[in-house]
């Protein structure tokens, strides 16, 4: 029997930030992945303005830059949003297919020294008080601290965990494939509706597009086989035409089935990405989400494996991150909805296309698209910034020019002093826990811009949480020991 601290199943997107994340804390880490190697199938195709702000605040953003194209909006139910007016250096989806992704990643996991343990299937497990003993296929056994599920929408960790997974069934089919078109439409072709369902044809890169259809008038069976016989048909009825689509690299067929764990959390064992939440994949959220759903839980849970912070602070990764799968599940059942065909369909599209050029609608929907608009439960008589993300500030430490996302390359808690008289006593406050906070001194704006609030006069001093989340906040002249002091052990643990 192997021993690790932490046990990951699952070697995509959600699996190999959560490795990342922990091996930047030291915690050793084993990943589990069932295929043998990477599927390159394509899958997802974007990243949201909140992502490439997580990327960013470990220095790995400029990778992702490099290989994907910004396209300035975002948009619900193919009804389309204007996000260039969010306040972030990333306003913008960056489009960039989840096989480069997982790629980046696991080259990143590799500088780490971390590695992904492929052709690995998990098949059982038990948990006692003090860990969890993993059973693999090839009938080796894995011993380790904690498991996490990352392993997909059929989740093998949630069932065996026995955690529930409620909500509502399909009700419609989708259809995707990566294909060469020999009749192209003249430019994008994107959820164009017909009395038959509706259809997208998108050049993702050259040689090749992906063709999506959605059918509103069967379900089909989720354990049937898909050929590309059956996305060719369905395109044919849907649009009148197949287009000269051959030789496809992928197909795969999913459903507005939207489902949530009951619980992130069962004793050592916690779920992340799709085995905690499955939808309709409107609005280009899913992926988005796992991601984010990786580096609320790899810094909680890097602290819990190190011994600094007891095991309840596992529970606010579900508290925290709870709703917000909810809140996916709500949009995205309502995005299906909106692209049926019929009469009254079109007419309630009208209206709302209607209120979305209203920049205040526009706003609030490109805020929740992106996650711009994240606030965690700031508690109780808690500044007005906390629970918000932080804004990339511009900075100045000493002499020198820095962003406020450079602060959190190394994956630390930043207390973030802004040079006022309060200084000192914040530093006396924080000095029990140096050996896990960064502490840092340095000037910035006089005021933050929030999304959907605007714009908000300055804090003296900031917690950050290594998420990038404000964890507590003080204004001038009013320096609140005792409030940083209780931050700084419910987040970090008792001091030493």
């Amino acid at each position: 029997m192997t021993s690790t601290p932490v046990l990951i199943a699952g070697g995509g997107p959600t699996g190999l930030m959560l490795a990342c994340e922990l091996r930047l804390a030291g915690v050793d880490v084993t990943v589990l992945e069932r295929a043998d190697g990477p599927t390159g199938e394509s899958r997802a195709g974007g990243i949201h303005a909140r992502t490439l702000e997580v990327l960013d605040q470990r220095g790995l953003a400029d990778r992702f830059l490099a290989i994907g194209r910004k396209l300035a909006a975002a948009h619900f139910s193919a009804i389309w949003l204007d996000v260039s007016s969010m306040p972030t250096r990333h306003p913008y989806l960056l489009m960039i297919l989840q096989a480069e992704i997982e790629r980046l990643l696991a080259e990143r996991l590799t500088e780490l020294g971390g590695t992904v343990r492929r052709g690995a299937e998990l098949t059982g497990l038990t948990q006692d008080a003090d860990g969890v003993t993993a059973a693999l296929a090839d009938g080796t056994t894995v011993r380790a601290g904690h498991l996490v599920g990352c392993d997909g929408g059929r989740s093998t960790v949630r069932k065996l965990a026995g955690i529930a997974f409620p909500g509502t069934p399909a009700t419609m089919t989708a259809m995707l494939a990566d294909v060469v078109v020999d009749t192209p439409p003249e430019g994008r072709v994107f959820q164009v509706r017909t009395e038959h369902g509706a259809y997208s044809l998108l050049d993702f890169a050259p040689g090749w597009w992906r063709v999506m259809t959605n059918e509103y008038d069967r379900v089909a069976d989720r354990d049937a086989p898909i050929s590309f016989e059956d996305v060719r048909r369905a395109l044919t009825r849907i649009a009148g035409t197949d287009f000269g689509i051959r030789d496809p690299r992928w197909v795969s067929r999913f459903s507005d089935a939207a489902r949530q764990a009951e619980h992130y959390r069962a004793g050592r064992v916690l779920l992340a990405g799709d085995a905690a939440h499955i939808h309709f994949p409107a609005g280009g959220q899913g992926l988005n989400t796992g991601v984010q759903d990786a580096v609320n839980l790899g810094w909680k849970l890097a602290l819990v494996a190190k011994g600094f912070a007891p095991a309840e602070l596992l529970d606010t990764y579900e508290s925290e991150r709870h709703p917000v799968g909810a809140r996916v599940l709500q949009n995205t059942r309502a995005q299906t909805v909106l692209g049926a065909p019929g009469e009254q369909t079109t007419a309630l599209r009208e209206v709302m296309t209607d209120l979305i050029a209203i920049p205040a609608a526009n706003d609030r929907l490109a805020a929740m698209i992106t996650a711009l608009d994240v606030r965690y439960e700031p508690g109780p008589d808690a500044h007005e910034l906390s629970g918000y993300r932080l804004p990339d500030l511009d900075l100045r430490v000493g002499e020198r020019e820095t962003s406020a996302y450079e602060l959190l390359h190394a994956g630390f808690p930043v207390l973030l002093d802004l040079g006022h008289e309060d200084g000192e006593r914040f530093a006396e406050t924080a000095r029990p826990w140096l050996d896990r906070l960064d502490h840092v001194t340095a000037t910035g704006p006089k005021t933050w811009d929030v999304p959907l609030v605007g714009e908000l006069d300055a804090p003296s001093a900031v917690l950050i949480r290594p998420d990038g989340h404000i964890a507590w906040a003080a204004d001038p002249g009013e320096p609140d020991p005792a409030g940083l002091h209780a931050a700084l052990e419910r987040w970090l643990g008792p001091a030493e």
